[in-house]
C-alpha cells in the first residue's frame, strides 16, 4: 500500500541523515524543514520524501499511488510522543481541584486520604472493561490532538489486584490501539493509608508480591517510583529499582515535584530512561545528569494546575542537557492530554524556542519512551505517525496559537485516522 502525501507547504523536523535518538543542549534548536514537499509511506513505513521542485519529486507525485492526500496549504509533523501519562483510572477529581482553590496544597490533600488514595478507592470498585472503556476514549481524544505515541503507569492500585488490573487494561489497550502504547508500572506511587508509619512494610509487598506477578504476565516495559518528600525515600525507591532491573525493567523516577529529593540522583546511578517532574532543581542535579542516558522530562501540565515553580529548563539545555516535556495526564494534577498544550507552555512558561519544544515533545519523549528509534521525526525506514495540520501559516503557529486544535489528519502506522 503506497501512500502519497503532495503539495505540503512545509514538512517539519525531517531527518535526512543518520537517524539521531536525542537532541541535548544547542542540537534542540535544530530543526530541518522541507517546504513544497511531498512524503512518501509505503505500508506502515516512510519511504521517501523531498520537494516537489525537484524532477524526482514531481515524478513522484505524479506516479500512481494507492491513496493521494493533496496537502495544500497545510504543514506536516511528526506525531507527539507523550511519554508520561496515567491515563486509566476511574474518577475525575473535580471537588479536589476547588480544595486547590481554596488553598489547601496537593500534600495536604494526600495526607488526608485525597490525590492518589482518592483515585485508588474509585479504580478498585471499577471492572477491567470500565476502565478500558473510560481509557479509550482519552486515547480517542489524545490521538485527534496530534499524539501518536504514550506511556501509560500503573499506580492507581495500590494493592496487588488493582496494580494487575490497570496493567491489564493497559496491555488490552497496547493490543488494540493504533497508538504505540509502553506501559509503567508504578506500584509505588503513594502509600496506602494502612502503612502509615511503616511505609517499608508496603515497599516489601511492591517488590516480593507485586512485582514478581507483574513479571510473570509480561505487563511492564518500565518500573517507576515516586521518590519524593512525603512519598518515598531514596532507600524506598533504590530497593524498588534493584529488583525490577532483575526482571528486566527499565527504571523511570518520580522525582523533586515537591522538595529536591535526592530522585534525580537515585535514577541516574540506576541507569533510569527518564526522570520526571523537576519542578525542583539545584546545580547538583543538573551536574549528575551531565554524560548521563537518563532523560530529564518536564511535565508543563502539572505545574500549571498546582502553581508549582517551573523547572529550569532554559538553564538545563545551557548546560547541554536535553529536555523532554509531557503531559502528565491524570485525574488530579494534569487532567489534560494535549499535548499541543504542552507546546505553547514550553514556549510560553519555559522560553524554548519553538524549535526546542518541538524536539522536547517528538524526538526527546520518544527517547524517554525507548522508541526514537522507530519515532519522533519524519525519516526514511521509521514508523509512518504523522499528522496533517489545518492551513497554518507557520511553524511557528503551532505553539503560538494555544487555544485551537490544529490537527486536521492524523497518520498512524501509515493509515489514515
Amino acid at each position: 500500500m503506497l501512500t502519497l502525501i503532495k503539495n505540503i507547504k512545509e514538512l517539519v523536523q525531517v531527518e535526512s541523515g543518520q537517524h539521531k535518538l536525542r537532541a541535548q543542549g544547542k542540537e534542540m534548536a535544530q530543526m530541518e524543514t522541507i517546504k513544497n514537499a511531498y512524503l512518501i509511506v509505503e505500508d506502515d513505513k516512510i519511504k521517501d520524501f523531498g520537494t516537489m521542485e525537484t524532477e524526482s519529486g514531481k515524478r513522484k507525485a505524479e506516479s500512481e499511488a494507492d491513496i493521494v492526500v493533496d496537502a495544500t496549504g497545510r504543514m506536516v509533523f511528526p506525531t507527539f510522543c507523550d511519554s508520561h501519562t496515567h491515563l486509566v483510572y476511574a474518577n475525575s477529581r473535580e471537588l479536589e481541584f476547588v480544595d486547590k482553590i481554596r488553598g489547601l496544597s496537593y500534600e495536604e490533600i494526600a495526607k488526608r486520604g485525597g490525590g492518589i488514595l482518592n483515585s485508588a478507592k474509585a479504580t478498585a470498585a471499577a471492572s477491567e472493561d470500565e476502565l478500558y472503556e473510560l481509557a479509550q476514549q482519552r486515547l480517542d481524544e489524545a490521538m485527534r490532538l496530534g499524539t501518536g505515541a504514550i506511556e501509560i503507569k500503573s499506580g492507581y492500585g495500590l494493592s496487588t489486584e488493582s496494580e494487575l488490573k490497570l496493567l491489564r487494561v493497559i496491555r488490552r489497550l497496547r493490543e488494540n490501539s493504533p497508538l504505540t502504547i509502553r506501559s509503567n508500572f508504578l506500584g509505588a506511587h503513594g502509600i496506602p493509608m494502612e502503612y502509615r508509619g511503616h511505609q517499608e512494610d508496603y515497599v516489601d509487598l511492591v517488590i516480593n508480591e507485586m512485582l514478581p506477578r507483574v513479571a510473570a504476565e509480561g505487563l511492564a516495559d518500565f518500573i517507576d517510583v515516586f521518590c519524593d518528600q512525603g512519598f518515598f525515600t531514596v532507600d524506598d525507591t533504590a530497593r524498588i529499582l534493584e529488583a525490577g532491573i532483575k526482571y528486566g525493567l527499565r527504571p523511570k523516577i518520580h522525582a523533586n515535584e515537591m522538595a529536591i529529593s535526592g530522585g534525580v540522583q537515585v535514577g541516574v546511578k540506576y541507569n533510569a530512561i527518564s526522570v520526571d517532574h523537576l519542578e525542583q532543581m539545584g546545580d547538583a542535579e543538573i551536574e549528575c545528569l551531565k554524560g548521563s542516558d537518563t532523560m530529564p522530562t518536564i511535565l508543563p501540565g502539572c505545574a500549571f494546575f498546582l502553581n508549582l515553580p517551573l523547572s529550569p529548563a532554559r538553564r538545563m539545555i545551557e548546560a547541554g542537557l536535553p529536555v523532554a516535556m509531557a503531559s502528565d495526564y491524570n485525574p488530579g494534577t494534569s487532567p489534560s492530554c494535549n499535548m499541543q498544550l504542552v507546546l505553547s507552555m514550553a514556549c510560553i512558561r519555559y522560553r524554548l524556542t519553538p524549535e526546542e519544544a518541538l524536539n522536547a515533545t517528538t524526538l526527546n519523549t520518544a527517547y524517554a519512551m525507548g522508541v526514537s528509534d522507530q519515532l519522533g521525526t519524519i525519516a526514511v525506514g521509521k514508523r509512518a505517525n504523522f499528522f496533517i495540520t489545518k492551513p497554518i501559516s507557520s511553524l511557528e503557529y503551532m505553539p503560538y496559537s494555544f487555544g485551537e486544535n490544529k490537527v486536521e489528519l492524523v497518520f498512524l502506522n501509515g493509515k489514515r485516522k
